[in-house]
């Protein structure tokens, strides 16, 4: 069997064909190139699981404030998702209260923040008022917190990105402990 094996392999490489080294040439750049950009798409979901996680902690912290915020809080709160984050790029965050009410079927925002820049504006009523496709479903006068990222990845290979790309995190929360997370001075 071995011997079998050896003659193949020796034949194999005394071949003068050509066929191998055309095919060489073909494939190995294609297989470099699946390599590189199976590790970029990779590196660009594990950004986006680290903000994801970082938008987590900073609305389940919130969620369990039983005292009202101030801007200080929020302040800090960026920071904190900066330091989750371990970020070198400009990250933005928006936290963000929304009251339903069901008599109008309609939402509402009791306040809103943004630190850091970016594209991220503080939410309005007008904005979500009617927006069921992306707020979750609560009861009448329930409140929700929401805490939206947005973060430019900036990818490390040229595997066919050519510009940085955004990626946005969103999630929600109920408060915990209070009816309502208030805000003095937001």
């Amino acid at each position: 069997m071995f011997i079998h094996l050896k003659n193949y392999l020796a034949r194999f490489r005394d071949a003068t064909h050509g066929t191998v080294t055309v095919e060489a040439v073909i494939i190995v750049p294609i297989l470099f190139w699946a390599v590189a950009a199976t590790s970029e798409f990779f590196e660009m979901y594990r950004y986006k699981s680290i903000r994801e996680k970082a938008s987590y902690t900073v609305v389940d912290m919130i969620s369990r404030e039983q005292s009202s915020l101030t801007p200080t809080y929020i302040d800090n709160t960026k920071t904190l998702f900066d330091d989750f984050t371990n970020s070198t790029t400009q990250d933005q965050i928006r936290i963000s209260v929304i009251i339903y009410n069901k008599d109008d079927d309609e939402y509402a925002i009791v306040w809103s923040q943004v630190r850091g820049t970016g594209p991220l504006k503080e939410l309005t009523t007008d904005e979500i008022r009617t927006r069921h496709d992306i707020l979750p479903i609560m009861g009448n006068g329930e409140h929700l917190i929401q805490v939206e990222s947005y973060s430019k990845y900036h990818p490390a290979l040229a595997v066919g990105f050519d510009k940085d790309i955004g990626v946005e995190t969103r999630v929600f929360t109920s408060p915990r402990f209070a009816e309502q997370v208030k805000c003095i001075g937001c």
